[in-house]
């Protein structure tokens, strides 16, 4: 198959997952991403609470949720999404959602929605970065770096994901010295998606989990001194500041303010290539070093 036959399947597979099934009020069935190998990914779990909280609400679109990951998901079983009708306001209305595996919650989500008003316009400017088409892909990457990347990531950096990326600086994937500065990613679906602007909110929300830890590992490289590192989101969040197409590029800013005791915070804002700041996240990832201080010499 042709590059944009791969991406049309790939869009087809991530429209079917946010396609939940209703199994009963305010109680959905999501399927998993078949073709991503290892634990389940943040991004499709937060995107798919997000649709689920999405069908208990009247045509209004999210401003904001926060999501915590309790449990690591496991990839051969549905995702089960419980909603809370919190509160359904004149102008805001607020939901609350677990999600479930093997009878026990390994997600859970706020998230509120918000009428459009009339109101006060300001934002941060966009940063001067070089544009999508001058960066790398990750399978560029992927082909320059083959000899250097880890065995256990060449099934996930061959594989054809429902985002487009393009990368300023190496991703963590490829082992590189530390780098210091903020991370520019450039990012958009592979292929056109419907007009449903909540429709782009999930998609936008699956692809603000792609390479956010990176900001926080960067600064001191995947094989630091403590060895290698084990890295899980936390928690998550989003503020959808403006309607954005999630099928056009991107640009995901990225730095990390602090990392102590084996947890780091990272935060990231997104502008359209017009140089509108559609969107903030932030977002705290366990980075478990592999040996501790006292294990460097063994």
């Amino acid at each position: 198959m042709t590059q944009d036959t791969n991406a049309q399947v790939a869009i087809e597979r991530f429209l079917a997952m946010l396609d939940l099934e209703e199994i009963e009020l305010n109680i959905y069935r999501g399927q998993n991403e078949s073709d991503r190998p290892g634990r389940l990914f943040g991004g499709q779990v937060a995107a798919q609470a997000l649709a689920a909280a999405g069908r208990t609400v009247q045509d209004l679109p999210a401003h904001s949720f926060h999501g915590y990951f309790l449990r690591p998901g496991d990839p051969e079983l549905p995702v089960v999404y419980t909603v809370d009708r919190i509160r359904d306001g004149r102008s805001f209305t607020t939901r609350r959602v677990v999600a479930q595996q093997h009878g026990k919650a390994i997600f859970n989500m706020s998230a509120s929605f918000h009428a459009a008003e009339h109101g006060y316009s300001h934002q941060f400017v966009m940063p001067d970065v070089p544009m999508p088409e001058e960066l790398m892909s990750r399978a560029d990457y992927a082909d320059k770096f083959i000899d250097r990347i880890p065995k256990e990531f060449h099934p996930w950096i061959n594989r054809m994901g429902p985002i487009d990326t393009r990368y300023g600086r190496p991703p963590s994937f490829v082992p590189s010295e530390p780098s210091e500065g903020p991370g520019v990613v450039w990012l958009k679906a592979a292929a056109a998606l419907p007009d449903d602007p909540r429709l782009h909110q999930c998609a936008l929300t699956y692809a603000t989990d792609i390479s956010l830890i990176d900001s926080i590992v960067q600064p001191h490289g995947r094989m630091g001194e403590y060895g290698p590192l084990m890295t899980a989101s936390l928690d998550h969040a989003v503020w959808f500041h403006k309607p954005v197409r999630a099928d056009e590029w991107v640009l995901y800013y990225q730095d990390s303010p602090s990392a102590f005791g084996a947890r780091g915070l990272a935060r990231g804002t997104i502008y359209t290539r017009e140089g509108e700041l559609v969107a903030s996240t932030s977002q705290e990832a366990l980075i478990r070093p592999a040996h501790a201080p006292e294990d460097r010499s063994e």
